[in-house]
């Protein structure tokens, strides 16, 4: 059964208009944590440059995804496969890997885990590019997150909106380093981390 997020209706459009700048020319794109499958055939549409790999923790969502990908039928959009952004993922190669709207509702360790597979994965050139709310040091978080973080951390103290911070300090221990930021409608952020010179 196909599902939909109004969220994921409303932001579509403007990551994609980020992604225009940020995905490469070819090659192939992993998204972390698909959802509902709604972003990757709406991005397969819009990029048929690259192939796109959809994937989840969830089989609920594989499920989702996969009548999306088989609804939709784009040559450059694989069938779903189930992954833990936080397992150990085999050896292969990601021009780029997307992950929209899974930090703030995932323990910290998801996150970390994914910085790890992106070190090891990605190409020398390659993007990991995050989507959604952050919390930046010396900028006064706006109310409406505030009070989200608080509501996810009364729902489960293990997720909560992270800082910009941490995130690039965990990516500087893998060899990766954020390149890029863009703010973004509802107070969320876009982030483009990429390898640091010679990290191999």
């Amino acid at each position: 059964m196909r599902r939909s997020a109004p969220s994921a209706l409303r932001n579509r459009a403007p990551i994609a208009d980020v992604l225009r700048d940020w995905l490469p020319r070819s090659g192939d794109v992993l998204e972390v944590a698909s959802g509902t499958g709604e972003h990757v055939v709406f991005f397969g549409k819009l990029f048929p440059h690259v192939r796109w790999q959809p994937s989840d923790a969830d089989p609920r969502a594989i499920e989702s995804i996969g009548d999306w990908v088989r609804h939709c039928r784009l040559a450059n959009v694989s069938d779903p496969i189930l992954r833990n952004a936080a397992s150990t993922w085999p050896h292969e190669r990601w021009a780029s890997i997307l992950c929209i709207n899974m930090v703030h509702i995932s323990a910290w360790e998801s996150t970390l885990g994914l910085l790890a597979n992106a070190a090891k994965t990605l190409d020398d050139h390659g993007s990991l590019i995050f989507y959604g709310p952050w919390f930046e040091d010396g900028r006064m978080a706006v109310e409406s997150n505030r009070a989200f973080d608080a509501e996810l951390r009364s729902r489960n103290p293990a997720w909560g909106i992270r800082t910009v911070e941490a995130l690039g300090q965990a990516a500087a221990d893998l060899g990766l380093r954020i390149k890029d930021r863009r703010e973004m409608p509802a107070n969320n952020l876009m982030l483009q981390l990429t390898p640091v010179s010679g990290r191999r």
